[in-house]
């Protein structure tokens, strides 16, 4: 009987730590790719600005992306560059970043989006 109840142990203790495991040789490159984003996106917020004017005026004409394609991409720009501050911040923490696409030249012609983080 003590050697099942010893054997149910030792089973049990490798299913608890083997995710764990697992975890541990993907942490370094979570971390280092989220420190990443986070730079750049601190670096390259103010190109929203732009990037939302080109947006809005293909969709809703020229007068439009102008006027208030640069209010709203003044909105996107302290957005991103306050994702990335979060993320330079908190990168020992492995979750996604606020801004939908990752960096701003991924989906170039849409709008950016702000999501939740997720654990990965």
């Amino acid at each position: 009987m003590k050697t099942k109840i010893k054997s149910l142990l030792i089973v049990s203790m490798l299913f608890f730590f083997l995710p764990s495991a697992v975890m541990a040789n993907e942490y370094p490159t979570n971390a280092g790719e989220k420190l990443g984003s986070g730079v750049t996106n601190m670096l390259t917020g103010v190109l929203e600005i732009p990037k939302t004017m080109i947006v809005t005026s293909r969709n809703d004409g020229l007068a439009y992306g102008m006027t208030n394609g640069l209010f709203v991409g003044i909105v996107h720009a302290v957005g991103r560059t306050l994702s990335g501050v979060f993320d330079v911040t908190t990168f020992v923490i492995p979750t996604t970043s606020f801004v939908q696409s990752e960096y701003i030249w991924n989906n170039f012609d849409q709008e950016t989006t702000y999501v939740s983080p997720q654990s990965r």
